[in-house]
Protein backbone atom coordinates (compact mmCIF):
# COMPACT_ATOMS: atom_id res chain seq x y z
CA UNK A 1 0.00 0.00 0.00
CA UNK A 2 2.45 2.60 0.52
CA UNK A 3 4.61 1.79 -2.59
CA UNK A 4 1.34 2.50 -4.77
CA UNK A 5 1.37 6.08 -2.73
CA UNK A 6 4.65 6.61 -3.35
CA UNK A 7 4.36 5.98 -7.22
CA UNK A 8 1.19 8.03 -7.20
CA UNK A 9 3.09 10.90 -5.18
CA UNK A 10 6.22 10.96 -7.14
CA UNK A 11 3.71 11.45 -10.26
CA UNK A 12 2.24 14.25 -9.28
CA UNK A 13 5.49 15.90 -7.76
CA UNK A 14 6.49 15.28 -11.39
CA UNK A 15 3.52 17.16 -13.00
CA UNK A 16 3.98 20.11 -10.81
CA UNK A 17 7.89 20.28 -12.07
CA UNK A 18 6.72 20.81 -15.45
CA UNK A 19 6.64 24.07 -17.07
CA UNK A 20 2.71 23.67 -18.73
CA UNK A 21 0.13 21.27 -18.70
CA UNK A 22 -2.88 20.47 -20.20
CA UNK A 23 -5.87 19.34 -18.85
CA UNK A 24 -9.29 19.03 -20.38
CA UNK A 25 -8.36 21.47 -23.17
CA UNK A 26 -6.95 23.62 -20.89
CA UNK A 27 -3.73 24.83 -20.09
CA UNK A 28 -1.56 25.44 -17.07
CA UNK A 29 1.42 27.61 -16.98
CA UNK A 30 3.87 26.49 -14.02
CA UNK A 31 6.37 29.95 -13.55
CA UNK A 32 8.06 29.51 -10.08
CA UNK A 33 5.65 29.10 -7.06
CA UNK A 34 2.78 30.46 -9.46
CA UNK A 35 0.28 28.54 -11.67
CA UNK A 36 -1.47 30.30 -14.36
CA UNK A 37 -4.51 28.81 -15.85
CA UNK A 38 -5.73 29.60 -19.74
CA UNK A 39 -8.43 28.44 -20.21
CA UNK A 40 -9.42 26.59 -23.54
CA UNK A 41 -10.77 29.27 -26.39
CA UNK A 42 -14.76 28.65 -26.66
CA UNK A 43 -15.88 28.07 -30.22
CA UNK A 44 -17.35 30.96 -31.62
CA UNK A 45 -20.80 30.30 -33.79
CA UNK A 46 -21.65 33.96 -34.59
CA UNK A 47 -19.83 35.90 -37.21
CA UNK A 48 -21.75 39.76 -37.51
CA UNK A 49 -20.47 42.60 -39.28
CA UNK A 50 -21.63 45.35 -41.60
CA UNK A 51 -20.75 48.26 -43.70
CA UNK A 52 -22.04 51.87 -43.92
CA UNK A 53 -21.24 54.45 -46.72
CA UNK A 54 -22.79 57.81 -47.07
CA UNK A 55 -21.98 60.38 -49.96
CA UNK A 56 -23.07 63.93 -50.81
CA UNK A 57 -22.66 66.58 -53.22
CA UNK A 58 -23.51 70.00 -53.17
CA UNK A 59 -23.51 73.05 -55.58
CA UNK A 60 -24.40 76.43 -54.92
CA UNK A 61 -24.89 78.76 -57.85
CA UNK A 62 -24.92 82.57 -57.35
CA UNK A 63 -25.15 85.17 -60.71
CA UNK A 64 -23.78 82.22 -62.67
CA UNK A 65 -23.88 82.99 -66.52
CA UNK A 66 -22.73 79.89 -67.44
CA UNK A 67 -26.07 78.21 -66.62
CA UNK A 68 -27.15 74.97 -64.35
CA UNK A 69 -29.02 75.48 -60.94
CA UNK A 70 -27.70 74.82 -57.27
CA UNK A 71 -28.16 71.37 -56.28
CA UNK A 72 -27.54 68.84 -53.15
CA UNK A 73 -27.13 64.50 -54.24
CA UNK A 74 -27.65 62.42 -50.94
CA UNK A 75 -26.90 58.68 -50.67
CA UNK A 76 -26.64 56.35 -47.91
CA UNK A 77 -26.96 53.08 -47.17
CA UNK A 78 -25.95 50.13 -44.69
CA UNK A 79 -25.13 46.57 -45.26
CA UNK A 80 -25.44 44.18 -42.14
CA UNK A 81 -25.10 40.48 -41.93
CA UNK A 82 -25.20 37.31 -39.10
CA UNK A 83 -23.93 34.05 -40.08
CA UNK A 84 -24.32 31.22 -37.59
CA UNK A 85 -22.14 27.79 -38.15
CA UNK A 86 -22.33 25.05 -35.68
CA UNK A 87 -21.74 21.47 -36.42
CA UNK A 88 -23.91 20.48 -39.74
CA UNK A 89 -26.10 23.48 -38.96
CA UNK A 90 -26.03 26.94 -40.92
CA UNK A 91 -27.94 30.02 -40.61
CA UNK A 92 -27.03 32.91 -42.68
CA UNK A 93 -28.93 36.47 -42.75
CA UNK A 94 -28.00 39.90 -44.71
CA UNK A 95 -30.34 43.36 -44.63
CA UNK A 96 -29.28 46.02 -47.20
CA UNK A 97 -31.31 49.37 -47.06
CA UNK A 98 -30.26 52.05 -49.41
CA UNK A 99 -31.38 55.69 -49.80
CA UNK A 100 -30.60 58.36 -52.43
CA UNK A 101 -32.13 61.75 -53.03
CA UNK A 102 -31.68 64.80 -55.05
CA UNK A 103 -32.72 68.56 -54.93
CA UNK A 104 -32.94 70.90 -57.57
CA UNK A 105 -33.86 74.41 -56.15
CA UNK A 106 -35.51 76.03 -59.56
CA UNK A 107 -37.92 72.85 -60.31
CA UNK A 108 -41.27 71.96 -59.22
CA UNK A 109 -41.07 68.67 -57.03
CA UNK A 110 -38.02 70.20 -55.86
CA UNK A 111 -37.11 67.22 -53.67
CA UNK A 112 -36.55 63.46 -55.78
CA UNK A 113 -35.69 60.22 -54.84
CA UNK A 114 -32.59 58.87 -56.44
CA UNK A 115 -32.55 55.46 -55.06
CA UNK A 116 -34.66 53.46 -52.37
CA UNK A 117 -34.64 49.85 -51.79
CA UNK A 118 -34.94 46.80 -48.87
CA UNK A 119 -33.62 43.65 -49.04
CA UNK A 120 -33.49 41.23 -46.47
CA UNK A 121 -32.40 37.56 -46.96
CA UNK A 122 -31.78 34.59 -44.33
CA UNK A 123 -30.88 31.20 -45.19
CA UNK A 124 -31.11 27.93 -42.84
CA UNK A 125 -29.42 24.82 -43.70
CA UNK A 126 -28.55 21.47 -42.83
CA UNK A 127 -25.09 19.65 -44.24
CA UNK A 128 -25.11 16.80 -46.41
CA UNK A 129 -21.47 16.81 -47.32
CA UNK A 130 -19.14 19.70 -46.45
CA UNK A 131 -20.06 21.74 -49.50
CA UNK A 132 -23.63 20.97 -50.02
CA UNK A 133 -26.88 21.33 -47.66
CA UNK A 134 -30.13 21.18 -47.78
CA UNK A 135 -31.23 24.48 -47.22
CA UNK A 136 -34.75 26.68 -47.05
CA UNK A 137 -34.20 30.61 -47.94
CA UNK A 138 -36.74 33.47 -47.49
CA UNK A 139 -36.05 36.47 -49.67
CA UNK A 140 -38.11 39.83 -48.97
CA UNK A 141 -38.00 42.87 -50.99
CA UNK A 142 -39.81 46.00 -50.54
CA UNK A 143 -38.82 50.27 -50.78
CA UNK A 144 -39.02 52.68 -48.00
CA UNK A 145 -41.01 55.59 -49.57
CA UNK A 146 -43.23 56.37 -52.56
CA UNK A 147 -41.96 56.42 -55.82
CA UNK A 148 -43.07 59.02 -58.43
CA UNK A 149 -43.12 59.32 -62.59
CA UNK A 150 -42.59 62.93 -63.35
CA UNK A 151 -43.98 64.38 -66.26
CA UNK A 152 -45.02 67.62 -67.64
CA UNK A 153 -48.44 67.66 -69.42
CA UNK A 154 -49.09 68.85 -73.11
CA UNK A 155 -49.54 72.60 -72.76
CA UNK A 156 -48.71 72.81 -69.09
CA UNK A 157 -45.56 75.17 -67.65
CA UNK A 158 -45.30 73.10 -64.77
CA UNK A 159 -44.27 69.65 -64.04
CA UNK A 160 -46.45 66.73 -62.92
CA UNK A 161 -46.17 63.66 -60.92
CA UNK A 162 -47.92 59.94 -60.66
CA UNK A 163 -47.34 57.67 -57.93
CA UNK A 164 -45.97 54.80 -59.06
CA UNK A 165 -45.30 52.46 -56.43
CA UNK A 166 -45.13 53.09 -51.83
CA UNK A 167 -43.75 50.74 -48.75
CA UNK A 168 -45.11 47.55 -49.15
CA UNK A 169 -46.40 48.31 -52.95
CA UNK A 170 -45.13 46.20 -54.14
CA UNK A 171 -42.98 44.25 -52.10
CA UNK A 172 -41.97 40.57 -52.97
CA UNK A 173 -41.72 37.56 -50.64
CA UNK A 174 -40.24 34.27 -51.97
CA UNK A 175 -39.46 30.98 -49.87
CA UNK A 176 -37.81 28.44 -51.55
CA UNK A 177 -36.29 25.02 -50.16
CA UNK A 178 -33.66 23.56 -52.43
CA UNK A 179 -30.15 22.05 -52.76
CA UNK A 180 -27.08 24.83 -51.79
CA UNK A 181 -23.96 24.90 -52.89
CA UNK A 182 -21.96 27.09 -50.24
CA UNK A 183 -17.96 27.39 -50.40
CA UNK A 184 -15.94 28.98 -48.35
CA UNK A 185 -12.30 30.47 -50.00
CA UNK A 186 -9.56 32.16 -48.46
CA UNK A 187 -9.75 36.62 -48.08
CA UNK A 188 -13.11 35.95 -46.59
CA UNK A 189 -14.32 35.15 -50.18
CA UNK A 190 -17.87 33.27 -50.13
CA UNK A 191 -19.70 31.48 -53.06
CA UNK A 192 -23.30 30.64 -52.08
CA UNK A 193 -25.69 29.19 -55.01
CA UNK A 194 -29.26 27.39 -54.29
CA UNK A 195 -31.56 25.65 -56.88
CA UNK A 196 -35.05 24.99 -55.62
CA UNK A 197 -38.47 23.31 -57.02
CA UNK A 198 -40.28 23.98 -54.35
CA UNK A 199 -40.78 27.58 -54.43
CA UNK A 200 -43.61 29.77 -53.14
CA UNK A 201 -43.60 33.93 -54.44
CA UNK A 202 -45.65 36.86 -52.82
CA UNK A 203 -46.45 39.93 -54.70
CA UNK A 204 -47.85 42.47 -51.86
CA UNK A 205 -49.44 45.64 -52.94
CA UNK A 206 -50.91 47.53 -49.89
CA UNK A 207 -51.90 50.25 -51.57
CA UNK A 208 -55.47 50.90 -52.39
CA UNK A 209 -55.21 52.75 -55.73
CA UNK A 210 -52.54 50.34 -56.55
CA UNK A 211 -54.05 47.46 -55.69
CA UNK A 212 -57.19 48.69 -58.05
CA UNK A 213 -55.68 49.23 -60.74
CA UNK A 214 -53.92 45.88 -60.58
CA UNK A 215 -50.29 47.02 -60.30
CA UNK A 216 -47.62 44.54 -60.31
CA UNK A 217 -49.77 42.17 -61.80
CA UNK A 218 -51.89 40.92 -58.75
CA UNK A 219 -55.78 40.75 -59.52
CA UNK A 220 -57.50 44.12 -59.42
CA UNK A 221 -58.90 45.06 -55.69
CA UNK A 222 -56.59 42.09 -54.63
CA UNK A 223 -53.38 43.13 -52.03
CA UNK A 224 -51.34 39.57 -52.78
CA UNK A 225 -50.39 37.65 -55.49
CA UNK A 226 -49.42 33.55 -54.75
CA UNK A 227 -47.70 31.95 -56.92
CA UNK A 228 -45.39 28.30 -57.17
CA UNK A 229 -42.86 27.58 -59.44
CA UNK A 230 -39.02 27.26 -59.60
CA UNK A 231 -36.21 29.66 -58.51
CA UNK A 232 -32.26 29.64 -58.51
CA UNK A 233 -30.27 32.20 -56.52
CA UNK A 234 -26.53 33.29 -55.90
CA UNK A 235 -24.79 35.35 -53.74
CA UNK A 236 -21.04 36.16 -54.40
CA UNK A 237 -18.18 38.14 -51.95
CA UNK A 238 -15.05 38.14 -53.10
CA UNK A 239 -12.04 40.26 -53.52
CA UNK A 240 -11.14 40.82 -57.06
CA UNK A 241 -7.82 42.54 -55.90
CA UNK A 242 -6.10 44.32 -53.26
CA UNK A 243 -8.62 46.55 -51.82
CA UNK A 244 -11.60 46.09 -54.63
CA UNK A 245 -14.23 43.83 -53.41
CA UNK A 246 -17.38 42.08 -55.27
CA UNK A 247 -20.65 41.41 -53.33
CA UNK A 248 -23.69 40.55 -55.55
CA UNK A 249 -26.81 38.46 -55.14
CA UNK A 250 -29.37 37.16 -58.21
CA UNK A 251 -32.84 35.68 -58.29
CA UNK A 252 -34.58 34.05 -60.54
CA UNK A 253 -38.19 32.83 -60.38
CA UNK A 254 -40.33 30.94 -63.22
CA UNK A 255 -44.31 30.11 -62.08
CA UNK A 256 -44.77 26.52 -62.81
CA UNK A 257 -47.57 28.19 -65.59
CA UNK A 258 -45.47 30.20 -67.41
CA UNK A 259 -42.19 28.07 -67.53
CA UNK A 260 -39.08 29.96 -68.72
CA UNK A 261 -40.69 33.38 -68.33
CA UNK A 262 -38.17 34.33 -65.69
CA UNK A 263 -38.48 37.11 -63.07
CA UNK A 264 -34.85 38.67 -62.43
CA UNK A 265 -33.78 40.41 -59.47
CA UNK A 266 -29.45 41.49 -59.91
CA UNK A 267 -27.85 43.18 -57.39
CA UNK A 268 -24.05 44.22 -57.58
CA UNK A 269 -21.46 46.05 -55.62
CA UNK A 270 -17.98 46.68 -56.39
CA UNK A 271 -16.09 48.72 -53.99
CA UNK A 272 -12.64 49.96 -53.96
CA UNK A 273 -11.92 50.78 -50.54
CA UNK A 274 -8.98 54.24 -50.83
CA UNK A 275 -8.24 54.20 -46.82
CA UNK A 276 -10.33 53.20 -43.97
CA UNK A 277 -12.84 55.57 -44.64
CA UNK A 278 -12.89 56.32 -47.57
CA UNK A 279 -14.57 54.41 -50.69
CA UNK A 280 -15.60 54.58 -54.26
CA UNK A 281 -18.61 52.08 -55.26
CA UNK A 282 -20.39 50.48 -58.04
CA UNK A 283 -23.97 49.90 -57.65
CA UNK A 284 -25.96 48.23 -60.60
CA UNK A 285 -29.84 46.87 -60.38
CA UNK A 286 -31.24 45.04 -63.12
CA UNK A 287 -34.93 43.73 -62.91
CA UNK A 288 -37.40 42.43 -64.86
CA UNK A 289 -40.91 41.28 -64.27
CA UNK A 290 -42.84 40.61 -67.02
CA UNK A 291 -45.84 41.59 -65.55
CA UNK A 292 -44.90 44.95 -64.32
CA UNK A 293 -45.45 47.85 -67.36
CA UNK A 294 -43.38 50.70 -67.47
CA UNK A 295 -44.60 53.76 -68.55
CA UNK A 296 -42.23 55.40 -71.68
CA UNK A 297 -41.85 58.76 -72.82
CA UNK A 298 -44.39 58.49 -75.22
CA UNK A 299 -46.58 55.78 -76.24
CA UNK A 300 -48.24 53.47 -73.80
CA UNK A 301 -46.50 51.31 -71.32
CA UNK A 302 -44.72 48.52 -72.33
CA UNK A 303 -42.59 45.77 -70.67
CA UNK A 304 -39.11 46.68 -70.00
CA UNK A 305 -35.70 45.84 -68.19
CA UNK A 306 -35.57 47.96 -65.28
CA UNK A 307 -31.42 49.28 -64.69
CA UNK A 308 -30.21 51.17 -61.73
CA UNK A 309 -26.57 52.35 -62.33
CA UNK A 310 -24.62 54.16 -59.69
CA UNK A 311 -20.96 55.64 -59.18
CA UNK A 312 -20.76 57.28 -55.30
CA UNK A 313 -17.14 58.41 -54.21
CA UNK A 314 -17.69 59.09 -50.19
CA UNK A 315 -17.06 58.11 -46.74
CA UNK A 316 -17.39 54.04 -46.02
CA UNK A 317 -16.70 52.15 -42.72
CA UNK A 318 -16.54 48.27 -42.33
CA UNK A 319 -17.85 46.74 -38.70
Amino acid sequence: MSIGSFRVAAQVDDLLKADTLLISGDTIIMIGDSIIIKEKPKPIFWKKGGNFNLSIQQVSLSNWNAGGASNLALNTGANLFANYKKDAIIWDSNLTVNAGFNRISDRRFATRKTNDNFIFISKYGRELTPQWYLSTQIDARTQLLAGYRFFRPPGAEEDARARLSDFLAPAYVQSSTGLNFRKQYKNNNRLSLIASPFTGRFTIVMDDSLSNAGAFGVIPGERVLAEAGLSFSSQTDFEIIDNVRWRSDLNLFTNFERLGNFVVNFNSIITMRVNKYITTRIETILIYDERVFIQQESGPPRQAVQLQNMINFGLGIDF
